[in-house]
């Protein structure tokens, strides 16, 4: 393990069929008001809606509706429950659903007591949450695997009218109090999204894993991780309903992205540098932006980071270790690539939108080749040039 780092994650995690029933107990700590976030109203239909507000309406707490944040939730919908919270004077922001919702509570959480303009303090210019000023406290009833978002302190915005999406991290004082993982309520959810969370969670194993060169704990604990979503996501695949893959999906995600991996690493992120920069353009579902780019960037990055890329094919993919390094290490990106057409994501920009149209695809250039500009973890820092060889790459996968 190279350098120094402090760990502190404050999130308390309540696992299993049974979880919610710990959330009694976590309201007993906080205020009166409870504003309760959820996105298009799925969590009214399949139950989930009524199961949380018994608790709460048991518990004594008056309920705030905030309902239907989107899928990429906008600043303008954080201001929105920035002014809900202050006119309520909410106690607690409750996070009923995914990554979005738990995005977007972190961030007006952050901004309630912000006299500036959040987007620009946070978003533009990175500043951390003022230590003097107080930070709504918030939880997470997890209903979608993918994001990590229940046990981090960042947050994912996005600015239509800059056609930007944007991450701050918030750091501890804004990690959700507690989260609620019931596998049970991600059992609803919609195909598309399972696959896309699916992919999600795996790439934020491999954007920690895909940097540094020394023996670091922390990439063999990426690697069980990885083999055990390859695994999980399979099985889930084939029968969605099969509680165990769907548990092990939802564990899996939270320890991808609770900053426990990253410890003692660089980190990579361009891809999500990059599918953050289509998910503004395209509105797409973010695990599907990740996924449409990250062949071609990681068959590019290969020749520079071939050690790595040739452990990630023996450690994790089970390639046999004959042959040459360059060989092995390719089998392990065929493999990869072999099983996300298995779960059915997106290996092309086409699939989430994308045209060969010239002024679109200039403008996804410079704003991808913007995003990573100040990306150093990788194996590879990107121009100009590498992004295009990217783009078309993806653009001509079927």
């Amino acid at each position: 393990m190279f350098g120094s780092f402090a760990y502190d994650n404050p999130t308390r995690l309540h696992f299993g069929e049974d979880s919610l029933n710990a959330l009694a107990g976590e309201l007993a700590s906080c205020g009166p008001v409870v504003q309760l976030v959820y996105g298009g109203g799925s969590i009214r239909k399949n139950g989930i809606y009524d199961q949380v507000c018994a608790v709460l309406k048991a518990a004594g707490k008056t309920i705030v509706d905030d309902a239907g944040v989107m899928p990429n939730p906008t600043i303008d919908r954080v201001l929105e429950g920035v002014a809900r919270a202050r006119e309520a004077k909410a106690d607690l922001l409750l996070a009923v659903g995914g990554g979005s919702c738990c995005d977007y509570a972190k961030a007006v959480a952050a901004s309630v007591h912000l006299a500036e303009d959040p987007w620009d303090f946070y978003f533009e210019r990175c500043r951390p949450v003022p230590a003097d000023m107080p930070v709504l406290p918030v939880g997470c009833v997890v209903t979608m695997a993918g994001t990590g978002s229940e046990m981090n302190g960042t947050s994912v915005i996005t600015n239509p009218a800059m056609r930007a999406k944007k991450n701050c991290k918030f750091g501890p004082r804004v990690f959700p109090k507690f989260a609620i993982l019931n596998p049970a309520f991600t059992l609803t959810l919609p195909d598309w999204q399972m696959r896309a969370g699916i992919f999600d969670t795996f790439n934020h194993i491999g954007e920690a894993y895909f940097s540094g060169t020394d023996d670091s704990v922390s990439d063999y604990i990426s690697e069980g991780l990885m083999r055990s979503v390859i695994h999980a996501g399979r099985v889930a695949v084939k029968n969605p309903q099969d509680y165990e893959a769907r548990s092990n999906l939802m564990w899996a995600a939270t320890w991808a992205l609770n900053t426990l991996i990253g410890l003692g690493k660089a980190g990579d992120w361009n891809v999500h540098g990059m599918g953050r920069v289509l998910g503004a353009h395209t509105n797409a579902t973010h695990g599907m932006t990740l996924s449409a780019v990250a062949m071609p960037y990681y068959r590019r990055v290969l020749p520079h980071g071939l050690a790595r890329f040739r452990r990630y094919a023996t450690a994790v993919w089970d390639v046999a270790p004959e042959g040459s390094d360059m060989d092995i290490a390719l089998e392990g990106l065929a493999r990869m690539e072999a099983w996300m057409r298995e779960i059915g994501v997106v290996l092309s920009v086409r699939g989430i939108g994308v045209t060969e149209e010239p002024a679109e695809l200039e403008s996804l250039v410079s704003d991808m080749t913007a995003a990573v500009a100040g990306i150093r973890g990788g194996y590879l820092h990107l121009e100009r040039a590498d992004i295009e060889a990217i783009l078309q790459e993806s653009l001509a996968a079927e």
